[in-house]
């Protein structure tokens, strides 16, 4: 255990006060979203507060593994901290101002999006270069189980800060927590440097247009992981569709206690899985693992939001859809870790950036566009003792239940669909 311990201090080190900045941040974000809701009541404008952060993610990110892979990654994490840091802070003034609008926040989004785009690769790849092989099941299921603890913090202590000190001690909070990490990884981490791009090739040398083709030829090769990619991709469309439309469902028929109530349990089951994977041994087959975690989660959670008429129904099913998920996760990580060389990783979690989740703001917007404009509208014509409001209920909500009961059949079919495919059927 001690041996453990010292072969992963700095990996830890960067993964708890990394996820300490997570919290504060998701803790901003969760407060905004209820904000802007709130003072527009519409899904698909809270919903292009996520699309306009993923938006430079997608349209760059087949470029940022160049730039990963050529600079140095420590001051890139360090560079992209600060300035979605100062973003904070312009958000800060403009509520203290009074000023603050919707449109400010899509800017801000965007420019912290391209912030990620640059950042999520090095990030990445810092990971791989602090972790000895040996444990990288262990510390997926580590950052799984973080990500699991910040989802259940959030919503609880945005709700509580925000009651008794305001928005304002929200966005305060986020600052100091960034201010943390800051300073220990400039202080407290060192990175290795991986080898060169290329054989004959000093680093400064190879275009950055080259290097991103690197990634995609690379993919071209390994058919099993460019496929897990696309697998994942219409997954990340469901997915999304879902994330859009579960404000405007709950919020319209509850308050955003139920909201938090809810998100809390979804951090709750992938606290408990990412506890589970940890200490798991690994699978025979890893890409059968990810088949079936994910048809589990699409055959249950959706069709308990859509069918379900209270919150007890709504957290059981955010809990049954979220408990695998960091089973999922932790064997897609260690596939992509130990399949893709060090020195590409970069290069090919970018492309993998805009192959995977060029979807997400798709179905954001798809499913915000479908709430407002299709499904809420289609419900309010319909008379009470129909069988689709006996189904999803009546009132503004009840378009957004019926959504779920699609998303849910469409999630299932993509499961079944990608699992007989030669290169994932075969992984």
């Amino acid at each position: 255990m001690k041996n453990t311990l010292k072969e992963l201090k700095p990996f830890i080190i960067l993964w708890l006060t990394q996820s300490f900045s997570a919290l504060g941040s998701a803790m901003t974000g969760f407060a905004l979203v209820i904000w802007v809701y709130q003072g527009s009541g519409s899904a698909l404008t809270t919903a292009l507060l996520t699309i306009c952060s993923y938006a430079p993610y997608i349209l760059l990110s087949i470029f940022a593994g160049a730039i990963s892979d050529r600079w140095n990654k420590k001051t890139i994490m360090l560079v992209c901290d600060s300035f979605a840091a100062l973003c904070t802070v312009f958000v800060f003034v403009l509520l203290k101002t009074e000023s603050l609008q919707v449109w400010h926040l899509y800017i801000l989004n965007a420019l912290n999006g391209l912030m990620n785009t640059i950042q999520q690769p090095a990030s990445d790849v810092a990971v791989t270069l602090l972790t000895p092989e040996k444990y990288y099941q262990k510390t997926s299921g580590m950052r799984s189980f973080s990500n699991s603890l910040v989802t259940i913090l959030t919503p609880v202590l945005a709700t509580a800060v925000v009651a008794f000190a305001g928005i304002m001690a929200v966005i305060a909070f986020d600052l100091l927590t960034f201010l943390a990490a800051f300073l220990s990884l400039l202080f407290l981490i060192h990175l290795p440097e991986p080898c060169p791009l290329s054989a004959g090739k000093e680093v400064e040398s190879v275009k950055i247009l080259q290097t991103a083709k690197d990634g995609i030829d690379y993919l071209g090769a390994n058919k099993e992981i460019l496929w897990l990619m696309l697998f994942l991709a219409a997954i990340n469309f469901v997915a999304s569709v879902y994330e859009a439309a579960l404000p405007a469902m709950i919020l319209s028929k509850e308050s955003e206690k139920v909201l938090g109530a809810v998100n809390t349990c979804v951090g709750i089951a992938t606290l408990v899985g990412s506890v589970m994977v940890t200490f798991f041994p690994a699978p025979k087959n890893r890409v059968r693992v990810i088949c079936n975690c994910l048809l589990f989660s699409m055959s249950t959670e959706n069709f308990l939001l859509a069918f379900g008429k209270s919150p007890v129904v709504w957290c059981i099913g955010a809990i049954l859809g979220w408990l695998f998920i960091p089973f999922m996760n932790a064997n897609m990580d260690v596939i992509f870790r130990t399949k893709i060389p060090t020195k590409m990783q970069g290069r090919v979690y970018s492309v993998r950036n805009t192959l995977q989740f060029f979807t997400i703001p798709l179905g954001y917007f798809c499913g915000g566009l479908l709430v407002d404009q299709v499904f809420e509208p289609f419900m309010e014509t319909m008379p009470q003792d129909s069988i689709l409001t006996a189904l999803f209920g009546s009132g503004k909500g009840a378009g957004a239940a019926f959504l779920f009961f699609v998303a849910g059949i469409a999630g299932v079919a993509v499961c079944l669909i990608f699992r007989r495919i030669k290169y994932i059927k075969e992984g």
